[in-house]
């Protein structure tokens, strides 16, 4: 299976993607967006900045949990990640999102029903 960008329309009618690696698990996700277009831009801007390795910022929650962000060139968060257990998990989850961003398919499940 490809890696993809799942873009999905939520129950208040906004737009949000998640990239998912080649195992079907999401690596990173969206914030929420008002228009297709700007979701559809924020894709644009993950396959951009995506395989750039100083854009992600490695962090932890206060849980001690790891996790991290992706941020575009103007330093906006674009997305973020889900938590990891350890330090190791989430640097393969950058690793992963640096592998796929670039050349994930788009599945466009936005006129689905939310």
């Amino acid at each position: 299976m490809a890696a993809k960008y799942v873009l999905k329309k939520s129950k208040n009618e906004k737009f949000f993607f998640n990239l998912q690696a080649t195992n079907g698990q999401p690596i990173l996700a969206s914030e929420m967006y008002e228009t297709k277009a700007s979701a559809l831009n924020g894709i644009e801007s993950v396959r951009k900045n995506g395989v750039v390795e100083a854009r992600f910022d490695k962090l932890n929650a206060k849980d001690g949990s790891s996790y991290f962000t992706l941020k575009a060139t103007n330093g906006q968060v674009i997305g973020q990640s889900e938590m990891y257990a350890s330090v190791a998990s989430r640097d393969n989850g950058i690793a992963s999102v640096m592998k796929n961003a670039a050349d994930a398919v788009l599945d466009d499940q936005s006129a689905a029903a939310a």
